[in-house]
């Protein structure tokens, strides 16, 4: 584990992050106190339209108009 104070760490960014990205442990301390630890952030996935396309079912009600006694409930009017 590399600890870097704070100084350093503003010195040394760019070559912390490339560190951080290799797989290298990375922890910024103040004074001799470990503070926080720098990490690569993982990317999210490309949401694909209709991935969940046959693993989801709507009752054949589902277009409906709900009954008043239900809409009553949501104060709409």
């Amino acid at each position: 584990m590399a600890q870097f104070s704070v100084h350093d760490a503003k010195t040394n960014l760019s070559r912390l992050i490339a560190d951080a990205l290799a797989g290298g442990d990375v922890v910024i301390a103040r004074g001799n106190v470990p503070a926080v630890r720098l990490v690569p952030v993982t990317p999210r996935g490309k949401r694909q339209f209709g991935a969940l396309r046959g693993k989801i079912a709507c009752d054949a009600g589902f277009d409906e108009a709900l009954p008043d006694d239900e809409l009553e409930g949501w104060n709409l009017g």
